[in-house]
């Protein structure tokens, strides 16, 4: 019975969230005329699918689709590498200095991405990687989103009881053994929290997209979402609001498929210092 007091404030309290979404959606099915009518009709009049239409021919969507999704899958996979590897040897290898070069890393949380963009980008038009997504990938996988996974994961093998790395090199396994079967096995809700933040940086990455590509061809989805205009320069309202609608997709899929490990992984964050 309390139960059933609780879910009425809380499905109040989660409108003003899920408002947008549906919004944004429904909005898509509509012609321009009823986006802007009043009253606002919470549902199309006359659906239509003619903004999705005119999403796919307008420009390359479906390219610039599978440009940010094998961006933000590189991307988080090989966090998830680097991350990992690097939070077990700051948790678990005990070497001169290991605290103060944490410390060290961590900075580059501080440093804003607008500091750095231009000579980054000195560099990769010095090696010829511009307007391709080498940029992409590798700024963030050794960047500001790899130190904050590095500092989840590190967290998250300070909680692990040390027994069970004891109980591992007794069967005889080494140092990276034991962190391949014992530390990421376990490791499966800190490794999830860490998927989930950086495919949704990837994923919704502007600023270096629109400083290292000029193509539309190898435009990523948030690059391409502000390409939705008229001959005045006007926002074409109901195709943006139907590509709006289809980039969302992967994020809601990629959330509810690892929500669960998203909590406890922030659970298990910060239980040691």
């Amino acid at each position: 019975m309390r139960r059933n007091w609780l879910y009425g404030p809380l499905c109040l309290l989660a409108v003003p969230f899920l408002f947008p979404t549906w919004w944004m959606v429904t909005s898509s099915f509509k012609p321009v005329r009823e986006i802007f009518a009043f009253p606002p009709a919470l549902w199309p009049g006359s659906p239509t699918l003619e903004a999705y239409e005119r999403v796919f021919a307008l420009q390359p969507f479906a390219q610039q689709y599978w440009n940010s999704l094998y961006i933000a899958v590189v991307v988080t996979a090989g966090t998830l590498v680097v991350s990992s590897l690097a939070g077990y040897a700051f948790a678990r290898i005990p070497f001169r200095g290991a605290n103060v070069l944490f410390v060290v890393i961590l900075t580059g949380l501080l440093i804003p991405s607008e500091v750095t963009i231009v000579p980054l980008f000195q560099l990769f038009l010095t090696l010829g990687l511009t307007n391709t997504h080498w940029p992409l990938i590798l700024v963030p996988i050794f960047g500001a989103p790899s130190v904050l996974a590095t500092f989840i994961m590190r967290q998250f093998f300070l909680a692990l009881p040390r027994e069970l790395e004891e109980a591992a090199r007794v069967d005889g396994l080494g140092r990276f053994g034991t962190y391949l079967r014992i530390g990421l096995p376990l490791a499966r809700p800190a490794l999830g929290a860490v998927a989930i933040f950086t495919f949704l940086h990837s994923w919704n990455l502007y600023l270096e997209p629109i400083v290292y590509l000029t193509t539309p061809s190898t435009f990523t989805l948030p690059q391409a979402l502000t390409q939705y205009v008229d001959a005045y320069g006007g926002p074409m309202w109901n195709v943006q609001l139907a590509a709006a609608s289809l980039t969302a997709i992967p994020v809601l899929a990629v959330f509810v498929a690892a929500q669960r490990q998203f909590v406890e992984g922030l659970a298990h964050t910060g239980l040691k210092g």
